[in-house]
């Protein structure tokens, strides 16, 4: 071994940490690595017409970091945002690392922050990260995977060439002559390995990077003068380069050769296949659907605006108007394609199709009937909720101006009741102050009833729930301590006037009597203004009535309320004129109530305005009312029509789908008559729905004149388009399978009349116990083993029931020749000639390159251990082709 040997094998074993130590004091891997990741991504982004100059600043904004993702993936990412702000460019970047991360690949302290900045670290740690799950961790040699397998692969290239030693991805490639070893294994013309020479390694390292660049179109993307004068090429960069050959020299170019007269029956397997894989991703599509709808529909959470609710209820009436519709659509259309690809794979003496699990039919009406209970009482438990926040908005009002009434009754109170004015007062002064005090206990006690309603107001704001419920109690609690503090200043005062009230002898009379009648009329008059200003909620024209009938009740008790007016200003003016005669000292001011006659008539003047703003009011609401009720009779007399006809056409298309009245080409014809009729319905539904807004929009909640509400005639609108699509591609098949299988019309009335027989439910469907019937009827004579064979090509997928169109498929089956698959089938003889195979060569030379593979593909299972090698013999190909049949 000589000296550069030597020195190599040492570097082998140098250990992996203190070649890191080193790194870290050595820039060089930063320029390394640029140039190789810089490479790597334009390989990938000139497929998209466009390449990168510098790596930090080029992948900023995210944009062509999205692109390139796409690229080497195959896949579409999320729309990117095209504005120029930061919030934008951190959106693209990690909408890149999301994608990234669901590839299952672990982005540890790279967050898109640091690459909108710039962070050179960041970045290429990034690119790296990509580089290492889409160009290296799917390479796999021997069981191997990722770097291990891709340095298994560069050690089983090499290992016939001289000075070539590959232990890693640093120093054993630094002499050049690994990368030209791999060249010449592949591709020999292109290097002369002879002439290289182990002590020139810029040359061998040059020589490898043009000759890839030239012939392989693999990008350059390291320098010779950078590896040459490194210590430890960065390993990164160096398997970048590396993977780039791998995939290089990695796919094999397959033979492809002609076609011939067998590619129909191949087409049609692939055809199915496809319709199989179609199938499937509509299936997970729309249960994708109902997954993320259902949460959303069974959310409950109410809001705390009337806004907020309204909202939530338009956003359903957009659900109900355009999202669901084309699901239901789907759903039809999903049914459709299974029932025709049932249909075709049966006419092709193929397997019924199975889908996955989790995907039948069964399954995706099961999510669809979850959806729909979910959906259920979604708009109910709207309603109730816009009902009860303008309950609450109401009661929150009441509770306001109730409050605002009391605070400026109670106002002063406490300062009257603490004043000590007894002391100082003369023997009739004290007895007048006593019996003031005692109207103003009538007083309080009149409004005993204002404080419990305020009370008992805020707590059913607190019970329904109310947002502002704090604000409201802390003001309930203001005015109930009030309240509580006021009645033990009234019982203190009491207390302080009895003990002087036998020192108190002479009272005045009449001013007692106008203080007692006062006062009730007072109250009266305050609850009149109170309840003549009292809001009202109502929903029906009764409702309007009743507080119209109160109203006037109200009026009529008027002129004698102006009676007891005059009454008490007639006491007024009698005291008055005894002042004037007898020269009393009271300067005309009633001792034993506040309540003057200016305050009186003031407060009568009042209550006569407000008279006529409550007829106002009523009239109004009267009116409103009567708009709604032409609403719900306008709504009621539609929907009495679209209803019954929604359920006559369900019951028409029944029969028809029973029924035997002409040929099936008759029958699909009157179907498609009746399609075409229900879709011109369609803008009476429309109509019926713009009604229906209306009503929304009016907030009416119940309509006594239909029976029918807008979700009963939804629901019956997308029964029937289900149906009339169902039933036509029921008839289609009919007309499919009777084509293929040559059954004449009567044949078919027969197998029709047979079915109706023995349909004893008259559902379009024969359960098992009908089904064997019919057989018995139509002399099969079958134990259960032979029965249960039969139920599984009826009914593949275990529903306890078969369908008119597995019945004829069934009988089809039974009568049918063999002279198709024989036509078929002569194909194979005429490609074997006087031999009873054909050889692999031979179907490669005769068919399309796809379908030779594919027909290749299926016959191989079938290939048996006594047969010629690298041939298919009769029985095989035909097992291949169309199964376990009569072939």
């Amino acid at each position: 071994m000589d000296h550069y040997d030597s020195q190599q094998t040492n570097d082998y074993m140098q250990p992996e940490e203190d070649w890191d130590r080193d790194l870290l004091l050595d820039p060089a891997w930063e320029k390394q690595q640029r140039k190789t990741f810089t490479a790597w991504c334009n390989s990938h982004l000139r497929k998209a017409g466009t390449q990168i100059e510098n790596i930090e600043e080029d992948f900023r904004d995210g944009l062509k970091l999205m692109l390139l993702l796409e690229v080497i993936s195959g896949e579409r990412l999320a729309k990117p945002e095209r504005g120029k702000m930061r919030v934008h460019k951190i959106s693209n970047v990690n909408k890149a690392l999301d994608f990234i991360a669901s590839k299952g690949v672990k982005l540890v302290s790279i967050g898109a922050e640091e690459i909108v900045d710039g962070n050179v670290k960041m970045t290429l740690g990034m690119i790296w990260t990509i580089i290492l799950r889409f160009a290296i961790q799917d390479i796999s040699v021997e069981e191997t995977s990722a770097k291990e397998g891709l340095l298994l692969w560069c050690q089983r290239k090499t290992a016939p060439y001289k000075n070539v030693n590959i232990q890693n991805f640093h120093i054993s490639w630094k002499d050049g002559l690994g990368f030209c070893a791999l060249i010449h294994r592949h591709r020999p013309e292109l290097i002369d390995y002879g002439k290289l020479r182990k002590d020139d390694p810029l040359t061998n390292l040059n020589t490898a990077f043009d000759v890839a660049e030239k012939y392989l179109d693999i990008p350059k993307m390291l320098d010779a003068e950078d590896i040459v004068g490194t210590a430890r090429p960065d390993e990164k960069a160096i398997m970048t380069y590396v993977s780039s050959f791998y995939h290089a020299f990695s796919g094999a170019q397959k033979a492809e050769t002609a076609a011939n007269r067998i590619c129909k029956v191949l087409a049609v397997n692939q055809e199915n296949e496809r319709l199989m894989e179609d199938y499937e991703k509509l299936a997970s599509d729309l249960l994708e659907w109902i997954r993320r709808t259902i949460p959303w529909l069974e959310n409950r959470l109410p809001e705390n605006t009337m806004h907020a609710m309204q909202q939530k209820l338009e956003d359903f009436r957009d659900y109900r108007r355009l999202h669901k519709p084309p699901k239901v659509q789907e759903k039809c259309q999903l049914e459709i394609n299974f029932n025709t690809l049932q249909t075709k794979l049966r006419l092709s003496n193929r397997p019924a199709f199975t889908p996955s699990e989790g995907r039948m039919v069964s399954d995706i009406n099961n999510a669809w009937g979850c959806l729909e209970q979910a959906e259920k009482g979604y708009e109910e438990w709207l309603l109730n909720e816009i009902r009860r926040l303008e309950r609450l908005d109401h009661l929150a009002e009441k509770f306001r101006q109730k409050a605002s009434i009391h605070e400026a009754w109670t106002d002063g109170k406490e300062a009257m009741l603490r004043h000590k004015d007894y002391e100082t007062a003369t023997l009739s002064e004290i007895k007048a102050l006593l019996k003031k005090h005692e109207a103003f206990e009538s007083d309080l006690a009149a409004h005993q009833d204002r404080v419990e309603q305020i009370a008992a107001i805020a707590q059913e704001l607190n019970e329904l729930d109310y947002y502002d419920s704090p604000s409201v109690n802390a003001r309930c609690q203001r005015i109930c301590d009030q309240w509580d503090n006021l009645g033990a200043l009234t019982q203190k005062r009491r207390e302080a006037l009895e003990r002087t009230e036998k020192l108190l002898e002479t009272i005045d009379q009449l001013y007692l009597e106008y203080a007692k009648r006062a006062a009730p009329f007072n109250n009266w008059m305050e609850g009149a203004m109170e309840d003549l200003q009292d809001t009202f909620i109502v929903h029906t024209i009764e409702e309007i009535q009743g507080l119209t009938t109160a109203h006037e009740q109200f009026k009529a008790t008027l002129p004698d309320a102006d009676k007891e007016r005059l009454a008490i200003l007639g006491i007024h003016n009698e005291v008055s004129k005894i002042v004037q005669t007898y020269h009393v000292n009271m300067a005309g001011t009633n001792p034993y109530t506040t309540i003057t006659p200016q305050e009186i008539n003031g407060k009568w003047d009042h209550v006569r305005q407000l008279v006529p703003r409550r007829d106002q009011a009523l009239m109004e609401e009267h009116a409103r009312q009567q708009h709604n009720e032409r609403l719900r009779k306008q709504f009621a007399a539609q929907a009495n029509v679209i209803g019954p006809w929604i359920q006559t056409k369900m019951e028409e298309i029944g029969r028809i789908s029973i029924e035997m009245h002409g040929t099936l080409e008759d029958q699909l014809s009157h179907l498609r008559q009746y399609e075409k009729s229900i879709v011109n319905y369609k803008p009476k539904i429309d109509q019926l729905e713009g009604d229906h807004q209306l009503i929304q929009e009016a907030l009416i909640f119940d309509n006594k004149h239909t029976n029918y509400t807008m979700e009963h005639i939804r629901v019956g609108w997308e029964q029937l388009l289900t149906t009339i699509a169902r039933t036509i591609n029921e008839v289609e098949n009919q007309i499919l399978t009777r084509d293929a299988k040559g059954i004449s019309q009567e044949q078919m009335n027969e197998f029709r009349a047979s079915f109706n027989h023995f349909d004893r439910k008259k559902t379009g469907m024969m359960d098992t116990d009908d089904f064997r019937a019919c057989l018995i009827s139509m002399g099969y004579n079958m134990g259960e083993a032979e029965f249960a064979r039969i139920m599984s090509i009826v009914d593949p997928n275990r529903l306890g029931v078969v369908t008119f169109q597995a019945f004829i498929d069934f009988m089809s089956r039974e009568t049918a020749d063999t002279d198709t698959a024989d036509q078929v089938m002569a194909s194979f003889k005429i490609l074997a000639g006087d031999k009873n195979y054909i050889t692999v060569d031979e179907l490669r030379r005769e068919l399309p390159p796809d379908q030779a593979e594919y027909c290749i593909a299926r016959m191989a299972p079938y290939t048996g251990p006594d047969a010629v090698p690298g041939a298919l013999d009769y029985m095989s190909f035909s097992t291949a082709l169309y199964g376990e049949s009569d072939l």
